[in-house]
Order: C-alpha cells, then structure tokens, then sequence
C-alpha cells in the first residue's frame, strides 16, 4: 500500500528560473476548465524542505517525529522519510505506510490515545515499541498485547484558550501519573518517558513554564519506581511560523537545560505536523452555483448596511472533502479570485459554501469578492494540512488531483543535504508542468 493508490508513482515538476506557483496554478486551471473543472491541489515539496531546514536552524536538539494523519500523500512521507524525520502514526495504515518507505521502526511512534487490540497486535508484529499511553485501560490493553512495548506517559496540559473541555481530553493528570506507574510496575510495562502537547491556539508560553516542570515531576516519579526514563515528547501545536517556532524555543530552551540538561540521557522529541505541510499545498476549487441575496439581510439574515447586492457561491469542494477541518476549527485562509480584475472592480458581500446543500457545509461566512460567475476559479493557500482525505460517503465527489513541483533551486538544496533521485525511490521528475511517462523521465542527479 503506498497511500492514494493511484499515487504510488507520481511526479514532481521542476520549475525553471522565473516559473512560480502562480503559473503553476494558472496551467492547471486551463487545464480543469477544458476537461472538467475538479478541483486540485498544487503541492509545493520545496516549501517542506525548507521548513525542515527551518526546524534544524532554531531547535535542531528536538527530533520531530512528524504526525501522519495530518497529511499522508506519499509524496509527503517520502521527502520526510529522506530528510530523516521520524514519524507519529495513529493507526496501522499509517504504520504500514511509512514502513513501506523504510522507515526503521524506532522512527516510529504510535500515538493513538484510545488503541484498538488489533492495532496493538499489528505494532507488536512490526517492531513499532514506542507508544503513548494515558490511563489504566489503556496501559492493561498494551501489557496483554505487546510484550515488548516502550510507553511515554501522556500528561494533560492546561492552557487558557477557553476549551478546557478540548484541553483535558487527554493526558494524566499528576494525581493519577503515580498510580498509572504503579499499574505499570504490577503489570511489567516499560515507562520510559513523557508527553504532553500544547495546542497551537494557545496564546500562554506559561503553559509549557507549567508542562515541562510536571514533566520533569512524572521523571523523578518514574525513578522512584525504578523505571529509566529517556525521551521527553513535547507534542506539536507548531503554527508554521518561523516567528512562533522562535518563541516557544526561546521558552523552553532555558527549561529544558534546567530539568533535562545535555549530557542527562534524554532525549527530546515532538510531534509537528501542520507545522511542515499546511504552507506547502494550495486548493483551487470551481464556483458550480450562485444566489443573489436580497439586498437588506446577509446570512442569518444580518444587515449588510447596503443596498448593493450580496452573493452566495457554491464550490465543487466542501467540508465532507478538502475543508473536512472547517467542522472543528476556523479556515485558515483566505479565498482570492484567480481571474483577473480592476482595482476600481466593486466589491461584494459574500459567502462561500460546499457542493453538498448541507447546512454544516459553510466554508466562509462572509468576504468581500468581486461579483463572480459559474465557473470561475478560487484559490485557497495554507491547505496541506488535514484536507487530504478520501471523500466521504456523503456524495460522489472525486478526490482532487494533487499536482507536485519543486524549484530547481529547492531540488539542489536537498542533493547539498545528501538526497538524490536515487534516495527518493517514487519520484520521477518532469521538466516544467509536462508531464512526461515514466519512461521518458529524466534523472536529475548532480
């Protein structure tokens, strides 16, 4: 199995000097509009390679251990796999999947908080040891099934951003950690380290002040009970964003050579995810229908304080495909129109909504767009993460075509960090948008 089955060989574009994502876009849209207007993805690989540069930059002593569901196209894994990350898997396919890629399994984490038995079983017959665990139920699944496992003690985290419902889901608290411990010492489960994760929508450095001194509590905990402790996970809820990446280092760097200093043994991991492939993917979907509102009221029936009219647009992709993630948490995008138009061309009131007639499948409430017909284009940047899914049963929407391309400049950098065409087995590069047949490919190794 490698992923989307129809992408177990897929090609990458290679951009000349002077060819931008923008032009990219621009030939598949002419494309789409004379075959049938689907929407698709343009992925940019190069953007993940300079991510991981990013990461190695300002916190090269924490490993990341990227968090598959958050994007699992092949083309994804396989550039992290050759640029040496590990890899957090929630179920078996994901396992299966990464493995597939040679990935060894100590680069493997499974992080599922609430394990299947047959899951359990499959990451005992495969070698994945490392895994999470955040209660009595679930340490009792994993000594029946896996002789062998290697458990992080999961601790909850507090942060102020209001879910607290959202905050405490997961995760021990320190009250429970020590008997959980004990549970694990009864039944003979190695603990070897902890976990807990910040959500990205945490505004409060204090948490990690907080999380990182519980830590290190749980550490001495698990001493006392004569357990080697080695790996501290700090989770993901990295944004992507150099400037947030800074921040949290700047926190956590001086905490971490207090409680768990150079030379004491552990090593420090985390779970990034959107982190790596949000900015990396960019959705382009077709307008299929559109209302003119009148003119006095707006979704909801809100007053537009206007009496130009409002429109309402339905888009070939919704929240049972691409936007799937517009169910739990805001868009984090926003829409630009691909056609051209004037600097002076009136804007209006709009509202942006999925093929399904669904009154869940509202992707933005309200924008300022230029009056838009049936069949013009929009594009949304940030989409790489969680919005790669198949489609759901809901409809009979095609899944996106999901285009690759990389610069020329970007392709050089990886060989310069010792990956070649050779180290990426499923790649077959392409000059330019044409896409060639794998026989006419050509290698571009140095």
């Amino acid at each position: 199995m490698k992923g989307f089955i129809d992408d177990a060989n897929y090609f990458v574009s290679l951009l000349d000097e002077g060819t931008n994502l923008g032009d990219v876009i621009d030939n598949y849209v002419n494309e789409h509009t004379l075959t049938g207007k689907n929407a698709f993805f343009v992925g940019d690989l190069g953007k993940i390679v300079k991510k991981h540069s990013q990461w190695q930059n300002i916190v090269a002593q924490i490993k990341p251990f990227y968090t598959v569901k958050c994007n699992s196209t092949p083309a994804v894994l396989e550039i992290l796999a050759a640029l040496g990350t590990g890899f957090a898997c929630s179920s078996k396919t994901e396992m299966a999947l990464v493995q597939e890629l040679g990935v060894s399994p100590e680069n493997i984490i499974y992080i599922s908080p609430c394990k299947q038995v047959s899951q359990i079983k499959y990451a005992a017959k495969v070698g994945v040891n490392i895994m999470t665990c955040d209660s009595e139920v679930e340490l009792k699944k994993i000594a029946r099934n896996h002789p062998n496992a290697k458990v992080l003690l999961h601790i909850a985290t507090e942060d102020n951003t209001g879910d607290e419902e959202g905050n405490m889901k997961f995760g021990a608290t320190l009250k429970n950690c020590r008997h959980i411990l004990e549970c694990a010492k009864e039944l003979d489960v190695q603990i070897i380290g902890v976990k807990f994760h910040v959500s990205s929508a945490c505004k409060e450095s204090q948490v990690y002040v907080h999380a990182l001194s519980d830590a290190r509590c749980v550490f001495d905990m698990a001493g006392e009970f004569g357990f080697t402790m080695n790996i501290l996970d700090i989770g993901g809820g990295f944004t992507g964003t150099e400037f947030q990446l800074e921040e949290v280092n700047h926190v956590i760097s001086p905490l971490l050579d207090v409680y768990f200093p150079e030379g004491s043994g552990i090593k420090i991991i985390s779970e990034p995810g959107s982190y790596y492939v949000s900015s990396a993917f960019t959705l382009a979907v077709n307008i299929i229908a559109k209302k003119v509102v009148e003119s006095d009221k707006f979704s909801s029936g809100e007053k537009t304080g206007s009496d130009e009219p409002a429109f309402v647009y339905y888009m070939n992709d919704g929240v049972y495909g691409s936007f799937a993630s517009k169910l739990s948490e805001d868009l984090n995008t926003i829409p630009e129109v691909h056609k051209k138009y004037k600097d002076d061309e009136p804007l209006f009131t709009s509202s942006l909504w999925g093929p399904s007639c669904d009154e869940l499948d509202h992707i933005v409430e309200k924008c300022l767009l230029p009056e838009l017909n049936v069949g013009d284009w929009l594009i949304f940047d940030n989409m790489g993460a969680d919005s790669l899914h198949e489609p759901s049963a809901f409809n009979d929407r095609q899944r996106p075509a999901i285009y690759y391309m990389m610069s020329f400049s970007d392709w050089y950098e990886m060989q310069d960090a010792g990956i070649t065409s050779d180290t990426m087995k499923n790649f077959f590069f392409v000059p330019s948008c044409i896409q060639l047949s794998q026989e006419d490919s050509f290698s571009t190794e140095a």
